[in-house]
């Protein structure tokens, strides 16, 4: 926190600062000086009538009554990464589009809208990097009617917790009502390691998701839609383990080369088959062939409550790099 040279806690933000990555210190609930206090690191997204509106790197806003405060100061924009590839938050996002295109896409300034038929909150959301051109409550009412005219809930994608992301139009949806539905973070790593964790042996690489690899996709029923986003991307490869005669695979994977990055999604494993090393393998698998076609570094996505999936690729070598969020226009019912 910040010390003045006399040794006493001081305030120095102000209002000016909105927008500014912050770290505060206030009194806890009971407002008792000398008791607990709670040190709170964010964006300063508003202060308005003596509240502070600070959002976290994980999305979370919270509110801070101004009155509360007995420290604060500006920090840098976002701290020097320790693991991972050198990268920011806008190459990251256009790489994990490219990795999951849309059926149908248009601009509305630098925003973009993506339509897919509702196959996946990804495929079917407004990306807002940018400036769309309007107003924001102008540029909101021009996404419900895009989708509208789809059949389809409105949803808009957005990231907090890196240089560059988008903690102020969260604040700006969370005041409109828009009801944040999903949050995951999105990690990075080096490719060269994940590649060096196990033999490819058993592990079967094809260029499309036949019956087999499909019948062991979470999400059943797929649709000719959903298929032609699985098969999107610069350099498209599915990995399968078979399973025992008649049953589905007993694992699969999905990555996408595109540059320098190689992006991991769809790695399940049959739940009585866990514990094996069958999703390092397919990982490894499908790592080494994205080494072979260049590609040095690698991303993936990762629900936050998922404690085994975190574990397993944290062993990897994978860190966070940034939150993302799903915000869904009010009053619609879910996808």
């Amino acid at each position: 926190m910040e010390i003045s040279a006399t040794g006493r806690l001081e305030v120095r933000i102000t209002t000016a600062d909105v927008g500014k990555r912050v770290s505060v210190r206030r009194l806890d609930d009971t407002g008792v000086a000398g008791e607990k206090f709670t040190d709170t690191v964010g964006v300063l997204t508003s202060w308005n009538d003596g509240v502070l509106l600070i959002t976290r790197k994980d999305g979370e806003s919270v509110r801070i009554a101004e009155s509360s405060l007995v420290a604060g100061k500006v920090i840098p924009a976002a701290p020097a990464r320790r693991r991972g590839p050198a990268t920011s938050y806008e190459e990251l996002a256009h790489v994990c589009t490219r990795a999951w295109q849309p059926l149908e896409s248009e601009r509305l300034g630098e925003w973009e809208l993506r339509a897919s038929a509702g196959f996946t909150r990804r495929a079917n959301s407004a990306l807002p990097l940018g400036d769309p051109g309007l107003p924001l409550d102008e540029a909101l009412t021009a996404v419900r009617g895009w989708y509208g005219e789809r059949g389809l809930p409105a949803y808009v994608q957005t990231a907090t917790g890196a240089e560059g992301t988008q903690e102020l139009l969260c604040a700006e949806l969370d005041r409109r009502g828009w009801v944040r539905e999903v949050s995951a973070e999105l990690w990075i790593g080096g490719l060269a390691p994940v590649a060096d964790l196990a033999e490819p042996a058993g592990v079967a690489l094809s260029r499309r998701a036949d019956e087999a690899w499909l019948a062991r996709y979470q999400r059943r029923g797929v649709s000719e839609v959903a298929l032609k986003v699985l098969h999107s991307g610069p350099s498209v490869w599915f990995a399968t383990v078979p399973g025992r005669a008649g049953e589905p695979p007993a694992a699969i994977g999905r990555c996408v080369v595109d540059g320098r990055w190689a992006g991991f999604a769809a790695v399940e494993v049959d739940p009585a088959r866990r514990r094996q090393g069958l999703a390092t393998a397919v990982m490894a698998a499908l790592a080494q062939r994205a080494l072979d076609e260049g590609a040095s570094a690698a991303w993936l996505q990762v629900e936050t409550d998922n404690a085994a999936a975190r574990a397993l690729y944290a062993g990897m070598g994978f860190a966070a790099h940034h939150a993302y969020h799903h915000y869904r226009e009010p009053g619609s019912g879910k996808a």
